[in-house]
């Protein structure tokens, strides 16, 4: 069995119940739920959550919610990995076993089902444990700079002052979309920035993280350009 997961707990913080506030006219966890869906590649979509009002909305928006997420995997410290491990136990106690299981975020308008297609694909071609999507850093990382103690700026890694950007290594970063993984490597809590997994590239414009009041509201600005110009789902 196929499984979308997506976490969704009550007790954010920075953006208060930013997991069901409106963005775009439909509840923020809508994207991630209706990208699920389009990919035709699960046969059950579950959110984990907490809240009773997360799982309404969910569960209106075509989701199902099962369960109810225990409170010590709904705190500021809880990883992703042991979610979603919790979620394959239930999941695994309740009905048929998940074979492979997708965890996707609560907060990703920009999310398009042919990333979620590819990450399937790379992970039934390969022996990976999983696949998720990385994109670019917008300058290099070997030109990064610290502000010490006494004010004043260091380089990391003064070393490559002089090289040319362009004979610099690329450098990416987690997305933070998804992660498709075997089963067994969610139970196992293997470790997923690690060799044993697969990248799913990214346009820059495609990504952007929601975790602040000033995320959101750049949000906003890129997914209001985005539709403007057609290429939204």
């Amino acid at each position: 069995m196929n499984v979308a997961i997506i976490p969704a707990r009550g007790g954010s913080k920075r953006i208060p119940r930013k997991n069901i506030q409106p963005f775009f006219g439909k509840p923020m966890i809508g994207y991630a739920i209706d990208v699920a869906v389009a990919t035709r590649l699960f046969d059950r979509i579950i959110v984990s959550t907490d809240d009773d009002e997360i799982a309404a909305v969910a569960e209106g928006l075509g989701a199902e919610v099962p369960f109810r997420r225990p409170a010590e995997l709904a705190n500021d410290f809880a990883g992703t990995t042991v979610v979603i491990k919790h979620a394959i136990q239930w999941l695994n106690d309740h009905g048929p076993s998940v074979q492979y299981a997708c965890c996707i975020y609560s907060t990703v308008p920009f999310l398009q089902p042919e990333y979620l297609q590819e990450g399937y694909e790379k992970l039934l071609a390969s022996g990976s444990a999983y696949t998720f999507p990385i994109t670019s850093f917008p300058a290099p990382i070997q030109r990064a700079v610290r502000v010490n103690a006494a004010g004043c700026i260091e380089s990391f890694y003064p070393e490559n002052f002089h090289t040319r950007s362009q004979d610099l290594e690329p450098a990416y970063y987690d997305a933070g979309q998804f992660y498709w993984g075997r089963a067994e490597a969610f139970l196992e809590e293997v470790i997923i920035h690690a060799p044993t997994s697969l990248p799913v590239y990214l346009p820059r414009h495609m990504v952007q993280d929601i975790d602040t009041l000033e995320d959101w509201q750049h949000a906003e600005r890129m997914y209001a350009d985005w539709k403007a110009s057609g290429m939204q789902r």
